[in-house]
């Protein structure tokens, strides 16, 4: 899945992310790779099958490194974060919403590792 590799987030994402003081313009998007899983304490993934191609790619005694980023959401239940692309306004709000939540859990979480 590498048909967006360099490319900047979704006009529409930046717009609504822009509305919420963030300026996300600079992001490329980018694949993981292998030097990944020693460079990083941490790899998470927004949905299923980002996690799957991940656990693929992981090396055996990295695995433990791999979450869910919607684990360390506090406020919204969701397994998944979703692809807001083929729906509307209210799509990228809600990806907004729980990419702030999961933040401040993790957040939270390193905290208490600290």
């Amino acid at each position: 899945m590498d048909y967006h590799v360099g490319e900047p987030p979704d006009d529409r994402s930046q717009a609504h992310a822009r509305r919420r003081g963030y300026d996300i313009s600079a992001l490329r998007a980018r694949q993981v790779q292998s030097a990944d899983f020693d460079r990083f304490d941490l790899i998470v993934a927004m949905d299923d099958s980002h996690l799957h191609a991940l656990q693929r790619q992981c090396p055996t005694g990295q695995k433990q490194k791999l979450k869910r980023f919607t684990a360390f959401c506090q406020k919204y239940k969701s397994h998944d974060v979703p692809d807001p692309y083929y729906g509307g306004a209210q799509g990228f709000e809600h990806v907004l919403d729980l990419v702030e939540d999961g933040c401040d859990g993790l957040l939270a979480a390193i905290k208490e590792q600290i």
